[in-house]
């Protein structure tokens, strides 16, 4: 296919739409869009017993109930929206691989966050949203999917913007399903909360990088995570090595995909080619990429579903889905 070619075809995919949710949940999300969130419920119905998922909803809302979840509520309202099970247990399911990082601009002011979103459930690029919602320390950008509460990837123009990427699973036993096991244990005994859930409360509560910095290094969390924070300044961006007590801090150029950097701990990568992937993104960010010239493979490969730059301090945000087969949306290009 010739160039004109290609970018005929990239102009007949469907645009990301944007949402202005205001102060409204994502339970309103759901509601304002609920063909999108009934869809990517259905694929979970397509890939798992239906007697599974209503006996992981069950269990799901109990923990949830159990640690006082903030978002319990809006998890609740889209179920019933819905009207079919699988809503809570999906919405607290992590089995995705990433790429992120985060460096200062080398065009424009502050820093830039490129970040790559891997996960093999289909529907999630071609169902993209960006929603528009507004929390006490200001307005913030909400790349999502209707039907889900978290935040996985987001920007507040003048704030900061941040992703989260899932760590490899820790070996313990030397046994895949008897580590998971392990983990799902003593997931179920923690009261703190889910890393999307955190990342949420950050982007609606936090009034500054500095902040946001402090509650995602502080905050108790169920379960290890990763987090890639950038701010204004050309300096601020940081990736954040999260267990469920500690943290290891990893300053600009900050890049991670789903291994352990500073933890001394061994674990099963999330997705193919981690080291490349993260080798990669270090490369991208010195040479300034930026358009999305640097997705490529091993960074784009058959699992993305997003792919997303953003900086804070120009309020740019550039979305793109994706599917198995290749783009599945246009880019999206927001400027505040």
């Amino acid at each position: 296919m010739n160039l004109s070619a290609k970018l005929s075809s990239l102009q007949s995919l469907p645009e990301i739409p944007i949402i202005d949710l205001g102060r409204g949940d994502m339970a309103e999300l759901a509601r304002r869009e609920r063909q999108r969130a009934a869809a990517l419920l259905g694929v979970g119905h397509a890939s798992y017993p239906g007697w599974a998922l209503a006996y992981g909803d069950k269990r799901s809302r109990r923990w949830l109930e159990k640690q006082a979840n903030p978002y319990l509520r809006e998890i609740d309202e889209i179920a019933a929206e819905l009207g079919a099970a699988g809503t809570h247990l999906l919405n607290i399911s992590y089995e995705w691989a990433c790429t992120t990082g985060a460096d200062r601009d080398h065009v424009r002011d502050g820093p830039r966050l490129l970040r790559v979103l891997d996960w093999p459930l289909p529907g999630l690029g071609r169902h993209v949203v960006v929603a528009r919602q507004q929390g006490v320390a200001g307005p913030w950008l909400n790349v999502t999917w209707p039907g889900f509460v978290g935040t996985l990837t987001a920007m507040a123009p003048g704030r900061f913007a941040a992703a989260f990427n899932q760590p490899p699973l820790r070996r313990r036993t030397g046994l895949m399903l008897a580590d998971w096991l392990v983990d799902r244990i003593n997931v179920g005994r923690s009261r703190a909360l889910p890393p999307a859930h955190l990342l949420r409360q950050v982007f609606e509560q936090a009034p500054d990088f500095a902040a946001a910095k402090t509650m995602i290094a502080e905050t108790p969390l169920c379960l290890p995570a990763f987090f890639v924070l950038s701010g204004t300044k050309p300096h601020e961006s940081v990736v954040i090595e999260r267990l469920e007590n500690r943290v290891f801090l990893h300053e600009a150029p900050a890049a991670v995909s789903n291994h352990f950097l500073g933890a001394r701990l061994k674990g099963m990568p999330r997705g193919s080619e981690t080291g490349p992937r993260r080798r990669m993104m270090l490369e991208a960010l010195a040479r300034g990429a930026r358009d999305f010239d640097w997705l490529q493979a091993p960074i784009l490969n058959s699992e993305t579903r997003l792919a997303v730059e953003a900086n804070a301090a120009t309020g740019e945000l550039l979305v793109w889905g994706f599917e198995p087969g290749g783009p599945a949306t246009r880019q999206l290009r927001l400027a505040a």
